[in-house]
């Protein structure tokens, strides 16, 4: 039964604040000092499922995992008595649980709210669960690394050894001078061979971890600042502060995310499970769509010019591997160009082929870093200023390499960088 009796009058002020947020992105709800739910925003019914008919009234307990909500209402008390927090002010994760009776993952960042006549405790909630999921990706990704360093590892080892064998074996056939020299120079080889491979993966891991955790510091740490500052923001004055830090912790999230998405495209080209689905579609629409979506990501005043010579052109094509191309070549000559400037893209189809031409008028690539371009993690030296992760044009190539397709390009410091791919073109479907 609904304790209704807990339940005040919504005043004025309530009101107000009800309004205000029922637009917010994240879920936020509002109780009194005896747990009971007064607000429940839009945000909040769709991670929870429940209308908010359904909740107001109750112990805000129905919406967490039985083993914490059994807690909430003491902490709370505790509070109110003893003022010692354990959850007011203070973020956490704790499991959600839905409408349906399943849990999922959250961040829980619970304010004290004094009013006129009472005090209520103000709860924002975000969904964990996709950066949960995302975490398990990249510990997998970095799984599959060391298990690559312990194999070749095992294998120096092995190499190791052989050469020691091989040197007391010359010492016991000092006559087959000439044999064991050779045998010397094959296992030699081998044993440099073993070292290369083991400092390659050496290195790749060196830059994973270098590249991971100055690309993941960054948005965290402004998450975590943002979310600090909406929390002191409990004032109605304050909405223009919490909506200018929501929308830092947004962009913060969408960065981590475009970066989780490289890791998993990175894994899935590893694991050889993307498999190319050609199927026919529209070249003029294809190109109509993606570039009308990637205009909200230039900077001020960037422009994308379209060149395409032949109209409404079939295509039997990946659709989703040439779209991952295309936005990919055209974010990097948005992000290494300044604002105010012109990327020019050209779309031809000639002689069975698919060519592609992107052209900005960025900073360039220093000529010793050209060879390197495609390679993992690879970053050019004069964009350590600019978020990254190095893995952008190798994913290209990969996928490049499974159409049967081609890329090269052209670059000049402080002009600019033109990107040229040639993709064969399957026959009608």
């Amino acid at each position: 039964m609904k304790e209704s009796k807990h339940i005040r009058p919504e005043s004025e002020d309530l009101l107000l604040l009800r309004s205000i947020l029922e637009t917010a992105a994240d879920g936020i709800i509002t109780i009194n000092q005896f747990g009971v739910i007064e607000m429940y925003n839009a945000a909040s019914a769709r991670l929870f499922g429940y209308a908010g008919q359904e909740v107001i009234g109750d112990n805000i307990g129905m919406l967490m995992a039985p083993s914490q909500a059994q807690k909430h209402d003491g902490y709370i008390e505790r509070y109110l008595q003893e003022q010692k927090s354990q959850i007011i002010g203070i973020g956490r994760e704790v499991m959600g649980r839905r409408k349906d009776g399943s849990t999922f993952p959250m961040r829980l960042a619970v304010s004290e709210v004094v009013l006129k006549s009472r005090t209520v405790f103000v709860g924002i909630i975000q969904n964990l669960s996709e950066i949960k999921v995302q975490e398990l990706q990249i510990q997998k990704t970095n799984n599959k690394l060391e298990q690559k360093i312990r194999e070749c590892n095992e294998k120096l080892q092995r190499t190791v050894k052989r050469l020691e064998e091989t040197n007391e074996q010359l010492k016991k056939e000092i006559e087959e001078k000439t044999v064991i020299e050779e045998r010397l120079r094959r296992t030699e080889a081998d044993l440099r061979t073993a070292l290369d491979q083991g400092k390659k993966l050496g290195d790749l891991k060196s830059r994973f971890v270098t590249m991971a955790s100055h690309e993941f510091r960054t948005p965290l740490s402004t998450i975590l600042a943002s979310t600090e500052l909406i929390e002191m923001y409990t004032k109605e004055n304050d909405q223009g502060k919490r909506s200018r830090n929501a929308n830092r912790i947004k962009s913060s999230v969408a960065t981590l995310t475009s970066i989780l998405s490289d890791f998993l495209s990175l894994s899935k080209l590893e694991e050889g499970i993307v498999r190319v689905q050609p199927g026919m579609f529209d070249l003029t629409e294809f190109c109509q769509e993606n570039l009308k979506a990637l205009e909200r990501t230039l900077k001020p005043g960037q422009t994308i010019n379209f060149h395409q010579r032949e109209r409404h052109v079939q295509l039997n094509l990946d659709k989703k591997i040439l779209k991952d191309i295309l936005v990919n070549l055209l974010s990097n000559a948005s992000k290494y160009s300044a604002g105010d400037s012109a990327i020019n893209c050209k779309m031809t189809v000639k002689n069975g082929q698919l060519l592609l031409e992107i052209k900005d008028q960025g900073m360039g690539i220093p000529m010793e870093d050209q060879p390197h371009l495609f390679e993992r993690f690879f970053r050019g030296h004069n964009v350590d200023h600019i978020q990254g992760t190095g893995l952008g044009l190798n994913i290209v190539k990969e996928y490049l390499d499974l159409l049967g397709g081609s890329i090269s390009f052209k670059s000049k410091l402080g002009v600019g960088t033109t990107f040229y791919v040639s993709i064969p073109i399957g026959p009608p479907a």
